[in-house]
Order: structure tokens, then C-alpha cells, then sequence
């Protein structure tokens, strides 16, 4: 298990290469990324992300612990930028791996779902026009309710 919260850029291409090279006797690798995404219109200058060093990788770890023993996995990968981000920059990576597929989709899902609920970032939006911290989303919320 590897889990990284960190403010420089990753190579998503790289990170995928080397996270399925090492995944003997499994046979799906599942890789996801998540890139900050323009506002509605245009206009984000940057998206900040904040949070609490030591809190947030065991809170990940925790996550990412749960996903092991629920889902028949071999490795797991995380990780989580912070900082000052650009619209198109990568903010997260998440790759699982199983012996079979199910197992790598539904591991990455729960992450992802969890990652983007319950992991302990603080995002903020800063427009043209202003700032304003990104309040949770219902949606967000109700797909940890398959889980």
C-alpha cells in the first residue's frame, strides 16, 4: 500500500507503469486521476487544497485499509496533491489491483467515493471574482451510501 498527500506534480503515466509492473499473479490493474476542473463559464484562476499533515495520510490509510480487507486486492495507490492547483492540473491518482476486475473497480470506486467525502481536504475555489470555499455535495454524500 502506498499512500502519498503532496504538493508536486505527479506523472500519471509513470505512477501506472511502475504500480502495474509490480502487481504479480494479479490479473486487472484499475487506474483513476482526478484533474481540476474550469468552473462553469471559465473563469478559476486556481483550486487551494489544504490540509493536516499526519491526519490526512492516516485517514487515507484507514480508507485505503478498509478497501483491502472488503475487496480481494493485492497493492493499492493514493495519491493527493495539495497546494495551489490550475485548472487541468492532476489532483489525485488511485490504482488498484486484483486478480480479477470486479475486485480492482470496486476498490477504486470506494476510494474515490471516500476520498472525495470523508478524506480531510479543505478546497478552495479562487475566480476573477473572489474565493469561496467548495462546500460538500449531496451527490458526493449519497454514493457512500452503496458502500
Amino acid at each position: 500500500m502506498d499512500i502519498r498527500v503532496q504538493a508536486e506534480p505527479f506523472d500519471f503515466g509513470a505512477e501506472a507503469g511502475a504500480f502495474a509492473a509490480r502487481q504479480e499473479g494479479m490479473g486487472a490493474v484499475v487506474t483513476f486521476t482526478g484533474i481540476v476542473r474550469d468552473l462553469e463559464g471559465g473563469g478559476l484562476r486556481a483550486m487551494e487544497i489544504e490540509h493536516y499533515p499526519g491526519m490526512t495520510e492516516k485517514a487515507i490509510e484507514a480508507i485505503a485499509k478498509e478497501a483491502a480487507e472488503r475487496w480481494h486486492t493485492g497493492d493499492l495507490l493514493v495519491i493527493h496533491r495539495y497546494g495551489p492547483l490550475a485548472p487541468g492540473d492532476m489532483i489525485m491518482m488511485v490504482a488498484t489491483a486484483a486478480p480479477h476486475r470486479a475486485d480492482a473497480f470496486q476498490a477504486a470506486e470506494f476510494l474515490m467515493d471516500f476520498l472525495k467525502s470523508r478524506a480531510p481536504f479543505w478546497k478552495k475555489e479562487v475566480a476573477q471574482d473572489g474565493a469561496d470555499w467548495v462546500a460538500a455535495r449531496d451527490e458526493d454524500e449519497d454514493a457512500l451510501g452503496r458502500w
